[in-house]
């Protein structure tokens, strides 16, 4: 009888068991299902409605402005970048009129990038450019690490404030927000010239010996525009002539440090995590440095192995726990 009972015991303890981790299983395969549907769905072949930005200006924010025509005009500002990255998605960016230009760190409750400008009323080119700006953090990767660094980071953001008052100035020509727009089209460059036009260019354009010369002060104090237009205006002939190469900023900060790191080391790692298409157009950015840049590998680097996320360890390991519980893992 205690034999039957052991038995029974066990039977039933092993289909509670098996029924705990059959029902483990199924919300496994859910869990796998919607994890691998959000990587899966590569942004190389997502439907346009999945690449299209979703940039929320607060309803409540003090704009003087209608809302609509705040964020057309932040859509198209961010606009004249996000083109150059087809097979990025984005969270929605949050804005608000006042307390910035600054593109805080810390995210909202669902993940949304969350952008401070300081403008208002119907001066679009100041939305335009300060938005450009700091859009350009958000492609970086908005990043917080040690920041020796950080002032090329801002001179890039620069650079792409300027590109973008310049790419719209041309767009909105013929194909505005609304019809009506067209004549802001100069007001658009006019502002970008304005901001070339103020920079302090360096002797010859020989930006390796400016840098030479304002090394200590950029690595000491990140934001200062003056300086940070100068290497815009250096670079941005580049980035007109080989408007691709914008999508090699995603991995700018592949990296990130908590230790100061030599300008090259920083511009190294950049090139190395960057695709091989874009590595030739890095070192070309840093030969303007004055800066040879190590021979990267020519093929792409193979995905990491190492550190997978939470989510997906478990998943891993449920997998392996529900195999060896039905009998189906090999070997």
């Amino acid at each position: 009888m205690r034999m039957i009972m052991a038995k029974t015991g066990k039977d039933v303890t092993r289909r509670l068991f098996l029924t705990v981790l059959l029902a483990a299983g199924a919300a496994l395969f859910a869990i796998r299902a919607s994890a691998l549907g959000a990587e899966g769905d590569s942004p190389a072949t997502a439907s346009p409605a999945k690449h299209a930005l979703d940039i929320r200006p607060n309803p409540k924010g003090d704009w003087q402005a209608d809302l609509e025509n705040v964020r057309s005009v932040l859509t198209s500002a961010a606009g004249a970048l996000w083109a150059y990255f087809p097979d990025r998605q984005l969270p929605p960016i949050l804005v608000e009129p006042r307390g910035g230009p600054i593109t805080l760190f810390a995210r909202g409750p669902a993940g949304e990038f969350r952008v401070r400008l300081n403008t208002g009323d119907n001066y679009w080119s100041q939305y335009s450019y300060q938005f450009a700006h700091e859009f350009c953090h958000i492609l970086c990767g908005n990043v917080e690490q040690e920041p020796s660094n950080k002032w090329f980071e801002e001179s890039l953001c620069e650079m792409a404030s300027i590109f973008a008052l310049r790419r719209m100035a041309e767009t909105w020509k013929t194909n505005p927000p609304y019809p009506n727009w067209r004549g802001y089209a100069p007001s658009l460059r006019h502002y970008a010239d304005d901001l070339l036009k103020n920079t302090s260019m360096p002797p010859g354009g020989d930006l390796a010996a400016w840098y030479n010369q304002n090394e200590a002060q950029l690595r000491k104090e990140p934001c200062q525009r003056d300086k940070n237009r100068v290497v815009a205006a250096v670079l941005l002939p580049l980035f007109e002539k080989q408007p691709e190469h914008w999508d090699a900023v995603t991995w700018l900060n592949a990296a990130p440090s908590a230790k100061p790191r030599s300008f090259t080391e920083y511009l190294t790692q950049w090139q190395t995590h960057a695709p091989a298409k874009h590595r030739p157009f890095i070192g070309l950015i840093a030969a303007r440095f004055g800066i040879t840049l190590p021979e990267a590998p020519k093929a792409d680097p193979a995905p990491a192995q190492e550190g997978k996320p939470f989510l997906h360890s478990f998943v891993d390991r449920m997998d392996i726990l529900l195999s060896v519980a039905l009998g189906c893992r090999g070997g």
